[in-house]
């Protein structure tokens, strides 16, 4: 099968696999795993960040970046389509206690216009507006980025009314690599960023949340209160750190296929797609009226190919390490077979 649902299917390398079973490990919730200490001081290192913490998750933590900013009751000003508030289980609001003040990111970008656009003057029947939430790339966007000046102006804002922000960055190393960037320019305009290594870096498990020193060490006690405080987590970090180390520039190949394979959608009849917004891994297109996503999935996993749906008459194709150019080839003469039907 040609896996595109998500960039989550990575399987881990062989070397990833190798550093895997040689870690040296310890009880890393007393402190003492020198392989996680290692993955952490790297990860802060990449992000120009005081310190960081590793986490079995994406969602864990973006969830203990909440709750280490924010007390229950409060407001966040996040994106409508984000993932933090889409695709996260309500956690902000069920386990964080946090209400969202929702943002228009409609075209996966976020403005300091749009959060301008909802900032509501102090008033006593309102709650506390706390913290921006952005993200970058941005998921249901299409993989698209918010570039660093971008950033930078929504930052300058944040400050301006003395609130933190919060960067659900868990593809980041992909806007840097799109942007021919570090990403430390993207994490300098955020107080805190959380990044997967899972994704397209390839490692089996875990993310990090990166900050001030402050920060990391409420967020570490957050994390233990949602049950991720890890004991010879060292096994999991030695992947981690080859991620970190040697899988970054070669995200380059997946910004290539997702190209190419955008390239070939625009070609096919009863396919609508915007190239403009192809700008990382992530290819999303709409299908005509006539086909629901349900039926043409369906008919592309008789094919061979995987995909997933973010909505009605929409797919969603993620290039991967899993994935070659020849394959986005065979992809694509699936997809033309199953449309001329």
């Amino acid at each position: 099968m040609i896996d595109l649902r998500s960039d989550t299917v990575t399987w881990p390398t062989d070397e990833m696999r190798r550093v895997m079973a040689e870690a040296v490990v310890g009880d890393d919730v007393y402190g003492e795993d020198p392989t996680v200490n290692r993955l952490e001081a790297l990860g802060a290192q990449k992000m120009g960040k005081e310190a960081a913490l590793f986490v079995p998750s994406g969602t864990m933590s973006n969830l203990v970046a909440l709750l280490a900013h924010t007390r229950p009751g409060e407001e966040i000003l996040v994106g409508a389509e984000a993932h933090v508030y889409y695709y996260e289980v309500g956690g902000l609001a069920r386990v964080a206690g946090v209400l969202p003040r929702l943002v228009d990111d409609r075209d996966g970008v976020f403005t300091a216009e749009a959060f301008k656009a909802v900032l509501r003057t102090p008033n006593l029947h309102f709650p506390e507006t706390r913290l921006f939430c952005l993200e970058n790339t941005h998921n249901r966007g299409g993989g698209t980025i918010t570039n660093v000046e971008q950033m930078q102006e929504i930052y300058e804002l944040a400050r301006e009314l003395h609130l933190a922000v919060h960067l659900d960055g868990a593809r980041i190393f992909n806007a840097a690599v799109a942007a021919g960037r570090p990403a430390a320019d993207f994490a300098r305009y955020a107080d805190s960023v959380s990044f997967c290594l899972s994704k397209g870096l390839s490692a089996p498990v875990g993310s990090l949340l990166a900050g001030g020193r402050e920060f990391v060490q409420r967020a570490r006690k957050a994390r233990k209160v949602v049950g991720g405080g890890m004991r010879q987590a060292g096994v999991l970090a030695a992947a981690g750190i080859v991620a970190l180390e040697k899988m970054v520039d070669r995200l380059a190949e997946d910004h290539a296929n997702a190209r190419r394979l955008a390239v070939g959608l625009a070609e096919i009849p009863g396919i609508k797609i915007d190239l403009a917004r192809v700008q990382t891994n992530i290819v999303s297109y709409e299908l005509a009226p006539t086909l629901t996503e349900e039926e043409f999935l369906a008919r592309l996993n008789a094919k061979g190919v995987l995909a997933g749906s973010p909505g009605p008459h929409r797919i969603r194709m993620v290039a991967n390490r899993m994935v070659s150019s020849e394959d986005i080839e065979t992809a694509l003469q699936a997809i033309r077979v199953v449309m001329a039907a």
